[in-house]
């Protein structure tokens, strides 16, 4: 029996795009069997657009049946309670996030759901995406690209190691992604500290599996609106934040971490010790960056000796965190 498929849509003033969107996840050759859109507030009609849609799509295609399910905030959540809130409504098998204003290509669910068919113990999948612009022309790479992910960060994944590329950053982008209904018996309440879509993957890889597919999928679209987007840094945007100021990144890095430790450990022992082990080392790393002096001469000497202990390479970009510790301002 094939799984059924919920699509987590959130929306805010989404109405330049949402048509299309809507449209594309219609025509998928796989169909969800709902859509539930949660709106955060919206001033322009977007929910109205989305709903038409909708309607036009199963006009076109009699037999077409998706239930279209919308909840509409007074008070906007921001993006990381909305989705909670759309995805804690979903009531299919397996749940879909989709951002607003991209394109879905129209085999993407039937590709994902069969790798969760096949795999019984795959918990979240994601997948690469092309840039598109806001008019859907191709900008010539993809999100991956962009993201400058690299070989060996897709290997561990495949090779089940997800949780330790998520120690060192983020590669699950909520709009690629496809998940386990069940995996939100661990992951609610997402923390509000967190993005929704690092949430779920750090979360899934450590208490099961995640993979990702290396197709573009869905049509990634960056314009001037994009709440959260996909850009490469040039060398000089990379060289503007080494010398950037530190201000609460450190911290709130740190925090994140604690947060994540608080959920692993209430998941007893759904959750291996060496993955709880690694979370603390982790921790510890944040604490340290966190607690740099303001000078930075007298950072050198603390910064050497922790890039000695290979934590610098674990849990961040290497090279690139030593020089930014070295040489961001205060």
């Amino acid at each position: 029996m094939t799984l059924s498929v919920s699509v987590a849509l959130c929306t805010y003033n989404g109405a330049r795009y949402i048509g299309e969107q809507v449209r594309s996840i219609c025509l998928q050759t796989l169909p969800p069997s709902e859509i539930v859109l949660s709106d955060d507030a919206s001033t322009d009609g977007c929910v109205e657009l989305a709903q038409e849609a909708l309607e036009t799509c199963q006009r076109e295609r009699p037999g077409l049946s998706i239930r279209f399910r919308p909840i509409r905030n007074a008070k906007a959540l921001r993006v990381t309670k909305n989705f909670e809130q759309a995805a804690s409504a979903c009531t299919a098998d397996l749940i879909a996030l989709s951002d607003q204003d991209d394109v879905w290509h129209p085999e993407r669910l039937a590709r994902m759901v069969a790798e969760f068919e096949a795999r019984p113990d795959l918990l979240l999948l994601h997948t690469d995406a092309r840039l598109v612009d806001g008019s859907l022309e191709p900008l010539g790479n993809t999100l991956f690209h962009a993201l400058e992910v690299k070989p060996f960060e897709r290997a561990w994944i495949h090779e089940g190691r997800a949780f330790d590329v998520f120690l060192r950053r983020n590669l699950v982008t909520g709009a690629t992604t496809l998940f386990r209904r069940s995996l939100l018996v661990q992951a609610l309440p997402f923390p509000k500290e967190w993005l929704h879509d690092e949430w779920l993957g750090i979360v899934a890889a450590a208490i099961g599996r995640v993979d990702v597919l290396e197709q573009e999928l869905i049509d990634y679209r960056q314009h001037e609106s994009n709440q959260i987007g996909a850009r490469r840094d040039s060398f000089m945007g990379k060289v503007r934040k080494a010398l950037a100021s530190r201000g609460t990144t450190h911290q709130d890095r740190a925090r994140k971490a604690e947060l994540l430790l608080e959920r692993l450990l209430s998941l007893g022992d759904q959750v291996a010790a060496d993955t709880i082990r690694k979370l603390r080392d982790k921790l510890e790393h944040q604490r340290f960056r966190a607690a740099l002096p303001a000078s930075r001469l007298a950072r050198c000497v603390p910064v050497l000796r922790e890039a000695m202990t290979g934590r610098y390479e674990k849990f961040g970009r290497g090279a690139r965190g030593v020089v930014r510790d070295l040489f961001e301002s205060v």
